[in-house]
């Protein structure tokens, strides 16, 4: 069975954006605050373990989000998708030019 886990972007009273994780499929879940996208992937990796890797991701964001804080988080998950393919391929170059130094 898929867990199902709601991923909310807040705003901190500094301004700063951050993502909230509760899993949706426990009643005394306590939510998991990330910082950023590489915390958001790690802490969705491990939750996600707990339902052998089949995990849905509902999205959705406080009324007090900006468009361009979360145009911030798109980017950066797209630039960190973008990285872990590399990554995975071993390619010698990130899809933006610059070198893989994980690269074999």
């Amino acid at each position: 069975m898929a867990g199902v886990i709601e991923s909310v972007i807040k705003n901190s009273p500094l301004g700063r954006w951050y993502i909230e994780l509760t899993d949706t499929m426990k009643e005394d879940a306590e939510p998991v605050f990330c910082l950023d996208v590489y915390e958001y992937a790690e802490k969705i990796e491990e939750m996600g373990k707990e339902y052998g890797d089949e995990v849905e991701v509902i999205w959705s964001s406080d009324d007090n989000v900006t468009p361009e804080q979360i145009n911030e988080v798109r980017m950066q998950m797209n630039a960190y998708e973008a990285e872990q393919e590399a990554q995975r391929e071993n390619m010698e170059h990130m899809p933006d030019g610059t070198p893989n130094f994980n690269a074999e």
